[in-house]
């Protein structure tokens, strides 16, 4: 007799791993929250109160090939994390401040300790930056995935005030540019420096490969009030060239000094020894920027002062010039 179990699918045991998710998720909940997971859909309640237009902005994005090496390390505590800095980190970028994630993980057969160690990595990203973990999917699906194998991706919710948005519309000539220190590769470029090391050798640097991405949200939601940052970008796929050149009005380009920040080793080793050309290297990885930020120049340093004495380190790293929506490095 053929069962859903014999299948691959164990109802019952997702079930019972289900319940044993709910103390982790409940420690992200914000006070808007209304119920506990579990149901067919879950419920947030907009504080209408403290906008006068709301405009609510979504994410949807996932690790990539990192996984490879956290199954490699036998490492899954901070994947999650990835996972959410992903998303609240691109919602940012709009001024937007994250209220709710949601996260989907697939795989077929997968150890339990593995999922809850995923699924605790998600809900300490969530509480980093302030937003609840509120629902999700957890997909049994054999044939899709290797033993062992499993995927993540997220979807967060945020809201932002109409008149607040960012939107790069007021970035001009003469701005300045900060960087803001990423906390090593962040969750792009995997693809690459897989090709580069061997599995010993990603092994062996798991450590440092597996550093979850910096989430940026409390600090920069902290400078907004100012109305001095112009644009922010988000320096994931297509690092300096795509994401900057993403935000720019069409009359403008932004020329960065690659000497005004200390590149960490790893993108260097990762250059040398896969004889990487410059130009790939500052296309493909975030060398360590993580979030650009466009100011008025008059308001650079003091930006500068507030991130340091949040213990993140910035960098006036370029300048705004006229052009036509195009990055230089130089």
């Amino acid at each position: 007799m053929i069962t859903y179990k014999k299948s691959g699918v164990d109802i019952i045991g997702a079930s019972a791993f289900k319940s044993k998710l709910k103390p982790i998720v409940r420690k992200s909940f914000r006070k808007e929250v209304l119920k506990d997971i579990g149901g067919f859909g879950s419920f947030f309640k907009l504080d209408k109160h403290k906008y006068q237009e709301p405009i609510l902005v979504s994410s949807s994005d996932g690790v990539g090939t990192k996984l490879k090496i956290a199954e490699l390390a036998s490492k899954h505590d901070t994947v999650g994390i990835d996972a959410v800095a992903m998303n609240v980190n691109d919602i940012l970028c709009t001024g937007a401040e994250p209220l709710f994630f949601l996260d989907y993980i697939a795989y077929s057969k997968v150890k339990e300790e593995v999922l809850i160690d995923v699924v605790k990595g998600i809900s300490n990203g969530c509480i980093a930056s302030g937003c609840s973990l509120i629902g999700g999917e957890t997909a049994q699906m054999p044939g899709m995935y290797r033993k062992g194998e499993y995927d993540i991706a997220g979807f967060c919710v945020g809201v932002v005030e109409k008149s607040k948005i960012i939107d790069a519309s007021q970035i001009k000539q003469g701005d300045a540019v900060i960087g803001l220190e990423s906390s090593g590769i962040h969750s792009n470029g995997y693809s690459l420096v897989r090709k580069v090391f061997s599995q010993n050798e990603l092994k062996r640097m798991s450590k440092e490969l597996l550093t979850p991405t910096r989430i940026y949200v409390k600090q920069i939601l902290k400078l907004l009030p100012d109305k001095n940052i112009k644009g922010i970008s988000h320096i994931t796929g297509g690092a300096f060239y795509d994401k900057i050149a993403r935000i720019l009005p069409a009359n403008v380009d932004v020329k960065i000094n690659k000497n005004s920040w200390s590149v960490p080793k790893i993108f260097r080793l990762i250059q040398n020894k896969g004889n990487v050309l410059e130009r790939e290297m500052y296309h493909t990885l975030n060398m360590g920027i993580g979030m650009v930020l466009i100011v008025d120049p008059a308001s650079a340093d003091a930006i500068i002062s507030k991130l340091k004495n949040q213990k993140l380190k910035s960098w006036i790293i370029g300048e705004v010039v006229k052009g036509n929506k195009q990055v230089h490095i130089a």
